[in-house]
């Protein structure tokens, strides 16, 4: 990158203005070019890559543009915390007034992490979204939506699923509960991570790897100091499977949220703050209506876990010994930019801690430290993570992490067991912060059981049997 271009882009704390540009399609590449900018500075162009992009049937023409300019919608998140101007200017055409509002939950709930950790109040800013929506709907009343009722017809979609593959737990639980079912189904994932590949194939499933090359213009932006934190990626990467489904002929997205990822981290300025609000069943609906609404009436978008608790995942998990030797959650593995672990698990950051901890009651001491490859629990100096997962003198991390009441749970039944209750955490737990519990409230038995607040089609209505 050039002086220059370095100069345009220098600070777009300063822009007035957050600029959707264009979205377009490339089918012979298979590549969508997303295209944003502040004001008049240079085009920041995220390219999303479908490999072996099959040729779109007629019929499927108007939901897959109508998928597209959804992910267009979302994926600008990213850029837009770089400046958070107080303009926002969309120029693909007029957006409804419900997308509009959907556009309003996912930026504000999504960075709202990004909001506290930065000391921001987004409220005033992220209200030009919707004024800008309604304004352009009124200026445009003659015009089609954005994202016209269209495509918002049923496409006789075939019947399988795509299963999005993060490389931890959870996923390959949801591989395995399909495989009971003998539902047809790919492990789909984006980016390049090597992890994450690895788990794919173990699944024997079909395969698909969706690649994302965000703009390297936001990386300089980040270099010279602009706004930086935490964005909704789950909200990101769910649109974009969006527009696979469509492309490639899949009648369900299935995705291994849950009910724990609802759980709010903390309070600010009077909200709710929850770093896992993309993965929450509040994102689900919002997103669930505009698929219905804009894209395609017989394309679904649920969780398979949602009724289940972190615990109960872990429970599911602890069943199959099949993907010991290759998952893991330890967030380092996946990082864009900076160090990774040596192994699959760095054992310092608080999802080591937390599924280390939430296997524990489920699964047999030595194949878990096999897992890890040491005792997370027998180790003083990680007290204090584990302190925060407890919520004792601290708030639970921002991290995809259970409740603070799964992982006092999961210390207590630990504290009960002879081959535990010696190891150093555990043997602190006992002696410091157990008498300050309610041990009626620290049972795991009831966080095993399977809520009613989800979105399952009645071929998966199973996983929210109590039975299993």
């Amino acid at each position: 990158m050039n002086a220059t271009m370095a100069d345009e882009i220098a600070d777009p704390r300063k822009a007035k203005t957050f600029r959707f540009v264009a979205c377009d399609f490339d089918a012979i590449s298979g590549t969508a070019s997303l295209s944003y900018a502040f004001d008049e500075g240079p085009l920041l162009i995220e390219r999303i890559v479908f490999p072996d992009a099959p040729a779109l049937p007629n019929e499927r023409k108007a939901a897959f543009a109508g998928a597209l300019r959804l992910l267009h919608l979302v994926a600008g998140v990213s850029y837009y915390k770089a400046g958070i101007p107080p303009g926002l200017r969309i120029e693909t055409g007029a957006i409804a007034v419900d997308t509009a509002t959907f556009l309003h939950e996912v930026y504000f709930h999504g960075l709202a992490e990004f909001a506290y950790q930065n000391k921001l109040d987004l409220s005033e800013r992220l209200s030009s979204i919707l004024a800008s929506a309604e304004g352009s709907a009124r200026a445009n009343t003659d015009a089609p939506a954005l994202l016209s009722t269209q495509g918002g017809e049923s496409l006789d979609l075939p019947r399988r699923s795509l299963l999005p593959i993060g490389g931890g737990k959870d996923s390959l639980v949801s591989v395995e509960l399909c495989k009971s079912i003998h539902e047809p189904a790919t492990a789909v994932w984006i980016g390049d991570s090597p992890l994450i590949a690895a788990c794919a194939e173990r699944t024997g499933l079909p395969r698909l790897n969706i690649q994302r090359r965000i703009a390297p213009e936001l990386f300089q932006y980040n270099r010279l100091g602009a706004w930086n934190g935490h964005v909704p990626v789950t909200a990101i990467n769910s649109a974009i499977l969006v527009c696979a489904a469509i492309l490639y002929g899949y009648d369900a997205i299935v995705f291994s949220n849950e009910r724990s990822a609802s759980s709010a981290t903390l309070e600010y300025l009077g909200r709710q703050i929850n770093h896992q609000w993309s993965k929450s069943i509040d994102f689900e609906r919002f997103l669930r209506a505009q698929i219905h609404a804009h894209v395609a009436t017989d394309l679904d978008y649920f969780s398979l876990l949602r009724p289940w608790s972190e615990l109960a995942v872990a429970r599911e998990f602890a069943r199959c010994t099949r993907y010991d030797a290759v998952f893991s959650s330890c967030n380092r593995n996946f990082r864009i930019l900076g160090e990774h672990p040596s192994n699959r698990w760095c054992g310092q950051c608080p999802k080591c801690h937390f599924v280390f901890l939430a296997l524990a009651p489920f699964v047999a001491k030595p194949r878990l430290l096999k897992i890890f490859g040491r005792n997370l629990l027998d180790e003083t100096a990680l007290a204090p993570g584990f302190d925060a997962l407890l919520e004792y003198r601290d708030h639970k991390p921002f991290e995809c992490v259970g409740e603070g009441r799964e992982s006092r749970a999961a210390m207590y039944a630990l504290s009960q067991r002879a081959e535990w209750r010696e190891d150093a955490l555990v043997a602190r737990f006992i002696k410091q912060i157990l008498p300050q519990l309610d041990r009626s409230q620290l049972a795991l038995d009831p966080l095993l059981a399977p809520a009613d607040d989800h979105f399952l089609p009645a071929r998966f209505g199973f996983v929210a049997n109590a039975s299993r």
